[in-house]
């Protein structure tokens, strides 16, 4: 054998390797794609807080409520206050023009 038909069929062997390696290749990858499950997606999960977050926004709530409600009462005295002041006062300047 000559080394030119050496070559050749070498050359022939060579190509019938390649397609035999392409095709090994298309097959492990096919089976790769049958076997890709990819995972679902996570579900989303709401929440609406933790228990803290609700004890805070009711304490929190409640100190407000007793803030403005004893801010009333304050008003409420202070109006008491000044109608007896004011009263007293009327009291006094009547006195004061009956002459005493």
């Amino acid at each position: 054998m000559s080394d030119l038909e050496k070559a050749a069929k070498d050359a022939v062997d060579a190509a019938a390797n390649t397609e035999q390696l392409a095709l090994i290749a298309a097959v492990l990858q096919a089976q790769q794609l049958t076997q890709y499950h990819p995972a679902p997606p996570a579900p989303v999960v709401r929440t609406s807080g933790s228990a803290a977050k609700w004890i805070g926004i009711g304490m929190g709530g409640s100190a407000l409520l007793l803030a403005v409600a004893v801010s009333a009462i304050a008003v409420a005295i202070s109006a008491v206050a000044l109608t007896i002041c004011v009263l007293i006062l009327r009291s006094v300047w009547q006195d004061i023009r009956k002459g005493g």
